[in-house]
């Protein structure tokens, strides 16, 4: 069984296998890396949603590997885009599409309450269930207040 993800691609959303968002994310960071008008990058990021839409068979389907791998063939390798900019010059953007950084976000899918049980969950890589279940008997056991879970919900940002 694998996990699977939800991405918004070029402004279209999608549910993707762990491997084919990481390697989507890498492919567009590098594409990212190499160029500077953002309207171009935008551009490849719509144009590999195009080509994922035409692969998948419903849109209910989960993204592959594959599919993503028959889409960065479709629009060219990253290093066609130029050499790699100096990191200074890079915009912020790149950030968001750095798989090797994990952010604490709040989770907008897995969420009982307000998503910090699955926010946590899905930065330290566990159960979300087993996240509520420690969270509960925190508070339950007085080693985590309401108060310090509110304060989590106001400063960790949503997806």
């Amino acid at each position: 069984m694998k996990e699977t993800v939800s991405a918004n691609v070029g402004g279209r959303a999608f549910t993707m296998d762990r491997d084919a968002y990481a390697k989507l994310s890498s492919y567009l960071g590098n594409v990212n890396s190499r160029l500077e008008d953002q309207t171009t990058i935008e551009d490849i990021e719509v144009r590999a949603a195009e080509i994922l839409a035409e692969l998948l068979p419903s849109s209910a389907m989960v993204v592959t590997i594959a599919m993503v791998e028959q889409a960065i063939v479709r629009i060219g390798p990253a290093e066609q885009f130029g050499a790699v900019r100096n990191a200074q010059s890079g915009s912020s953007q790149q950030a968001c599409y750095d798989s090797g950084v994990r952010k604490l976000r709040r989770s907008r899918t897995d969420r009982s309450i307000a998503g910090v049980c699955g926010g946590l969950a899905n930065y330290l890589d566990v159960d979300s269930t087993a996240m509520r279940i420690v969270m509960l008997l925190f508070l339950i056991f007085g080693g985590m207040s309401l108060w310090v879970y509110i304060i989590l919900w106001l400063l960790i940002p949503e997806e």
